[in-house]
Order: C-alpha cells, then structure tokens, then sequence
C-alpha cells in the first residue's frame, strides 16, 4: 500500500478516477494476423528456413506458414542468443511491420514473441511500464468504478479500455471509438466536479443579513436589468443564512452594471458595515463616486487608499478601499466582505482581508465580483467550489462597431478621430510596447508620441509602469482628448465621452483583453468604434472577434483559439488541462456530470 502510494505521488494522481483516466497511448497486440497487410504491424507464424552472417547481420529467410510465402528479415544487433533463437527449422510466432522490397516479403528485427491472443496496453508516463501496469490491475476493477458513481456503460467502457479482449473492441479506423471518447469526456468532467466539490469548505456566518433594498431601488434613476434583479435576488438568499457564510462569485460582461448589484448587497447588510476591496485607487475612487451618488445619504461612506482616505472608516456603514485596508490594524468588523476584479488580487490579499474581520470559526458572508467573462461550461464547474452568478446583459444597448484596419486605412482614421474630438468626445490609442523592441513589428508608445502631439493638442500618455498612472487617467476623464496607453486601462475604468479606440498589432492579444480594451467605449450609449489595427492582411480570430460583442460568447471563442485551455481550479488563474474534453462544445457533458455528482453518494 505504501509502495503504491509513492507511484501515485509520482504520477500525480488524487483519485481513482485519475488513475482510470491516465489511458494507453497504444496496444501491443499479439492475435494472429488473418492476412497480410504492408505497413503495419503483423503477427504471423513462420520457419526458419534460411541463416546466414553478412557485414555483421543476421539475414534470416522465414517461411510463412499460413500462405507458404518466403519472408526475409535482417537483425542488426547481434547477438550469441540470436544465432541460438533463430537455428533453420525452428518455429516462431513473429511481430513486426511488413514491408515488401521488389515483390519479397521483408520485416526488420522482428520479435520472437511466446504468447499469442494477448492485447497489452502501452502506457506512456514517468513510471515503468509493468509499474503502470500492476497499478492498473490492483486498483481499476468493475467494483472500484461503480463505488466511483460510474454507471455500467462507463464503467464497461474503461474496463474494454485498460483490459481489451482485442483491439476491434476499442478502436475504429485506427482511432478510440466516438462512443468511447464520449465516456472519457464524461468521466473527465465527473472527476474534476468530484474534486472541486470535495474541495469546497462552508463556515457559519457572523449573523444573517436582511436589510430592506426596496427604496434604495425604488430610488435609482433606472430600471435594473432581470439579470441584476436575479442576482440581488440569489444574493438576498445567500445573506440570510446565519449557518452559512455566502461565497459567491458575480461574474458580469462588460457595462453590465455590478455595481448596482455591490450597492444593493450594502442595503442588504445594514444596519451592519460592508466593506468592498477593489485593485486600483482609480478604481476605488469611481465606486465611492457611484455609491456617494445612488446610496441614501444616511448611508455613511468612506475611502480607504494609501494616504488618500474620506470619511471616517471607523464610523462607516460601507468602507470601500485598495490593498491598503490590509494593512489597518483597526479595521471594524464587517459582516459583509466583497472584492472587485477579484482575479487582479492574489488568493492569499483575498483570505487576508476575509480573516481580518473573521471572528473564530464565523466568517463574513464573501462576495467577489469580475468583469472577465467566462465559459459556461468553466461557470458550471466553479460552482462545486463556490456559488457562481453571470450577469450577460447590459442595462442598455451598446453601439460599437468593430472593425480590423490596416496601413492603407490610416488616413480615413485619422480623420475621424478630428471628427470625434470635435464633437468633444476622447479617443483611446493602445499600444503594445512602451518602447522600440525588435521583436515587435509596430510602433511603441514613445516612438509613436511625437506624431500624435504634432497633431493634437490635449494628448495624455500612461502606462503600466508610470507611478502617475492614476493621476492621468483621472485628468485625463475631466480635460484630454486622445490618451495613448498600453493595456493598463483594460479593466473598470469608466471614460464617459470615450468614443473611439484603436488597438494596435491587436493579432498580439487574446480575445479576452480585446473584448475588455472595448469595453472602454461607449459606456455611456454614445455610437462608437473599435479599431483593431494590424499588419496582418487576414486574421481569422479577429474576424471572429468582430462579429459579437458578448463576453460570454467571446470567452467561448477564447476557449476554441487557446486549444481549450484553462480551467478554473480554487482560482481564476490556474491551469488545468484536459485531454478530452472540449470546455468551448462540450456544455452538455459538463452540465449532465454536474448531475450525476451531485446525485452520488459519498461513500
């Protein structure tokens, strides 16, 4: 037992199911061929008829005992054992690929092999072979694969899978058959919800939250979207346990409006405190505006940032902040914690701030809240670890037209980015480097700078690793024109008059950051465009990316592009990879495992 516990810590394994699923890369099969088929592997019975020595080779002439044909085989390292095998008029069943060379039969070091009938799996994995192999027989029985929650076609499949009786049972046209990787798809799924689920710890609530959020609605000058009802809603259910602290991710495409949904959970808590923790001061900054202007006035408001607070935390019904609340020894406790753009904070600033106001065993009802849409099939798995809302819908319609440009488009742009200031609206101009590099194919922003100043006036410029970058884009909301800027304005920032952005060598970013880079535009409702400069004549993904502008189904295509790549795994950041299942098609394996975990008994 100890012995199998060490392979399965090499093989990086932590359930049976991990173990079912690492599947054979191919089959060593020694059934007899019933005919003669060039270029693949034969299992045939032969004679030895003919042996002879030259330059160093055994030459060997078999005869074939099924179709009386000669074949001839050469043996590269010798050896005394060869000479002893292979003496004229011994037999042999013989496995190796057949070839033919001017009408003879010709089949290179073949092997001698004792026993016919026999599908071996090969598996490929840092263990040895026969390692693998007995791990296999010990542990994937019919019993252990049912105890899992599998059900008889599953566990059959896996069983033909790792112990075929031949290889017609598991491959078609040289591939797993479709039905079988369908199981494995499914089995993939399964065993990671299982795990996600196993994962997931629930600790009571400080108390049960159930303030009124009537007239704070009542009072908005606009009528919330059915999605923002919905999720205030499913967060009005979770913040009424006291046995149950929420942990809830809100995940809203870009303008969906989740601060109207921060704002009503702070109603919900009263008259307890709430404190809200967002990545940037900016960010900050714009979500006290938000909440100083849509909350009751008898609702106390304060500001947390590094040497910039408002108001007094201490006294606050909501303390809205930066990392820099972490770092307040005398922070009040909160029965309420959220974090905006909760994937731009490491898990250990989220569980910080969390324990910073815990009490004991009793924690904070926990919300976090994101504007990077994601997959349904990723929302769907998440939510064995923590309660997951999309909100998909805008308060109102947003008009921009997105549209690939090239060189030969450059003089019809710059005249509208003159007609789009004249109309006192901003433009955005993202690029990809800050300075020169060789290996970027476009201009960096310092390159580019000269032109644009010799052009316009008004012009601001920030960048990732500009310490004033705040203070710019601030200035920049109230006074400027054009901001030229790297990727640092993705997420959140608010520009109401930003009407028009290009985004150069945009080929170079995911579609994710595309999706979030337009975002910026038209927040407000006001017609504008997205500009997606590249050098690239045809660009397939960008054609694509033109086409919708809804995150969740941009985050779908993300997925196809990227090779179905990351999955969530306790953050939104980790990797995990998987080998049959497609994340961008495979919704409905993953919403029926989903099913079938919750309906299996822990055993």
């Amino acid at each position: 037992m100890e012995e199998a516990k060490q392979l399965f810590k090499k093989l990086k394994i932590y359930s049976l199911l991990d173990l079912a699923l690492i599947i054979p890369t191919s089959y060593n099969d020694t059934t007899l061929s019933t005919s003669l088929e060039l270029g693949k592997v034969q299992t045939l019975e032969a004679k030895v008829v003919e042996s002879s020595i030259f330059n160093g080779k055994l030459r060997i002439t078999f005869n074939l005992t099924q179709s009386g044909r000669r074949l001839s085989s050469t043996f590269f390292r010798v050896t005394p054992y060869h000479h002893k095998l292979f003496e004229v008029g011994s037999s042999h069943i013989i496995q190796g690929k057949l070839e033919e060379y001017k009408g003879y039969l010709q089949m290179v070091q073949p092997k001698s092999i004792k026993q016919i009938g026999k599908v071996t799996p090969k598996y490929k994995t840092v263990l040895k072979e026969s390692e693998v192999s007995s791990l296999m027989e010990v542990y994937i029985t019919e019993q252990n694969l049912y105890n899992e929650g599998l059900d008889s076609k599953e566990v059959a499949t896996l069983m033909y899978i790792h112990f075929p009786k031949s290889i017609e049972e598991i491959y078609e046209n040289g591939k797993f058959k479709s039905d079988f990787t369908k199981v494995l798809k499914f089995v993939e799924a399964f065993n990671h919800i299982k795990k996600l689920r196993g994962k997931r710890v629930d600790f009571p609530a400080l108390r049960a939250l159930d303030g009124s959020i009537t007239s704070f609605i009542e009072n908005l000058p606009f009528t919330l979207t059915q999605e923002q009802q919905s999720v205030i809603a499913q967060i009005q259910r979770d913040l009424a346990k006291e046995d149950k602290a929420a942990k809830r991710m809100v995940v809203g495409d870009v303008g969906s409006g989740k601060t109207m949904v921060i704002l009503a959970s702070v109603m919900m808590a009263l008259p307890y405190k709430s404190i809200l923790m967002a990545p940037t001061s900016l960010l900050a900054l714009q979500l006290y505006e938000e909440a100083c202007k849509h909350l009751p006035h008898s609702v106390n408001v304060a500001l947390v940032m590094q040497g910039k607070d408002k108001g007094d935390y201490s006294e606050a019904d909501f303390i809205i902040g930066t990392h820099a609340l972490l770092y307040k020894e005398d922070l009040p406790q909160a029965s309420l914690v959220m974090v905006d753009e909760q994937h731009r904070f490491g898990t250990k600033q989220r569980a910080s701030l969390e324990a910073l106001v815990s009490q004991d065993e009793k924690k904070p009802h926990f919300i976090q809240f994101s504007a990077t849409p994601i997959p349904r099939t990723q929302a769907m798995m998440q939510s064995e670890l923590l309660d997951v809302s999309l909100i998909t819908t805008t308060p109102f319609e947003r008009e921009v037209l997105t549209q690939a440009i090239s060189k030969t488009d450059f003089p019809n742009l710059l005249q509208h980015i003159k007609e789009e200031i004249e109309q006192k609206h901003q433009v955005l101009i993202i690029y990809p480097l800050v300075e020169e590099s060789s290996e970027v194919p476009y201009q960096s922003l310092e390159e580019s700078r000269g032109f644009w100043e010799s052009k316009f006036d008004n012009l601001y410029v920030t960048h990732g690793k500009d310490k004033q970058k705040e203070e710019v884009l601030l200035e920049f909301r109230e006074k400027g024109d054009i901001l030229l800027a790297t990727t640092v304005v993705e997420v959140g920032i608010s520009l109401p008059r930003l009407t028009l952005i290009v985004i150069v060598g945009a080929e170079r970013l995911g579609l994710a950051t595309l999706h979030q880079l337009r975002g910026r535009v038209g927040r407000n409702g006001l017609k504008s465009w997205c500009y997606l400069y590249s050098n690239a004549t045809e660009n397939f993904r960008l054609e694509q990316f033109t086409k919708t502008t809804n995150g969740f189904d941009i985050a779908k295509l993300d997925l196809k592009f990227r090779d179905s790549g990351d999955i969530l795994d306790g953050t939104i950041q980790s990797g995990q990879r998987f080998k049959w299942l497609d994340l961008a098609e495979d919704e409905e394996i993953v919403s029926y495992a989903k099913v079938r975990v919750r309906s299996t008994p822990v055993i």
